[in-house]
């Protein structure tokens, strides 16, 4: 009988360090990982391949956003990464119209 009980007490414990452990360990991913607090958005976008894209682009986010299609912050989420691709477009024209300048050098 006491060797029941100390393996009862035992048990609980261990039951209870294991809980402590992975609740805490749970916290720190939550802490690490947080869970994902925004949504996929289906939205068409229509494409861009020049900054004069850029328009047609932002036409249709205002679109969507005064139809009730996107929340206001949803188009601003959108429009910072329409910003990021329009930058790195005109980063791209750049560099090939400073490699013609370059290659017409004598």
């Amino acid at each position: 009988m006491v060797w029941s009980s100390i393996r009862v007490c035992a048990w609980l414990e261990i039951s209870v360090m294991l809980f402590q452990v992975f609740g805490v360990a749970g916290l720190c991913l939550d802490r690490l990982l947080p869970p994902r607090k925004d949504r996929p958005v289906p939205f068409e976008l229509p494409p861009i391949e020049s900054p004069a894209d850029l328009t047609k682009a932002t036409g249709a986010l205002l679109q969507a956003v005064a139809a009730g299609e996107l929340t206001p912050s949803e188009a601003a989420d959108i429009g910072k990464s329409v910003d990021t691709h329009i930058h790195a477009l005109e980063v791209t024209d750049l560099h090939e119209r400073l490699a013609r300048l370059e290659e017409q050098r004598p």
